[in-house]
């Protein structure tokens, strides 16, 4: 007997081991899990990377505390962004105004600030697939999916929030990726007030 008849076999045997050193697919994690983990996350911080429609990067820290309070604070300049009392102000020095303001309600953000957050609620959620070892979730606000939605990419062991793409309602993406993000850490009330802010720039 020669060797021949088993060539086929050898030649698959180097895409066989590719196959087995390449990482699994991990199982997708539950939304009741993800419910449980947003919900426990009250307060938080990390530094974060922005990367926006345009292409363009900026960097910053941003600090967490729900419900309804979340803070961006960008390295590159004085740029401030407040969530706070249902509304979002965005406090740009290289405005003529101090601070433009509208409804939280109105971005995809509001969800996870949400004083109870169900992603087994009908219709928020229109995706959840696992990502490589991650999962990922594409949620809307049931009442308003115009408003556009937020893309939630958590790893597993233990769950951690990644990262976040959220598609306004012009359809323009912003991605927001998190280094180490650090649950517990609480800022104080102070820095998440729109008027404390407001008060300090008029100075």
């Amino acid at each position: 007997m020669t060797l021949t008849r088993f060539a086929p076999v050898a030649a698959l045997l180097p895409v066989l081991m590719l196959a087995l050193a390449a990482p699994a697919w991990a199982e997708k994690i539950p939304l009741a899990q993800l419910s449980a983990y947003l919900n426990g996350l009250t307060t938080a911080e990390a530094a974060f990377t922005q990367v926006n429609a345009d292409g363009s990067k900026s960097t910053g820290k941003l600090y967490l505390k729900r419900p309804g309070r979340m803070r961006f604070e960008y390295t590159d300049d004085k740029t401030l962004v407040l969530a706070s009392g249902g509304q979002v102000a965005i406090f740009d020095p290289k405005s003529n105004q101090i601070a433009e303001q509208y409804p939280l309600k109105r971005t995809p953000l509001n969800l996870i600030l949400a004083d109870r957050i169900d992603l087994g609620q009908a219709r928020m959620v229109v995706g959840h697939e696992a990502e490589g070892a991650n999962t990922a979730v594409v949620a809307q606000d049931p009442q308003n999916p115009e408003y556009g939605t937020i893309r939630l990419v958590f790893s597993a062991n233990p769950v951690t929030l990644r990262r976040w793409v959220i598609t306004d309602d012009t359809g323009a993406k912003t991605v927001v990726i998190l280094d180490q993000l650090k649950p517990g850490v609480d800022p104080g009330s102070l820095m998440f007030s729109i008027v404390a802010e407001t008060e300090a720039r008029k100075n």
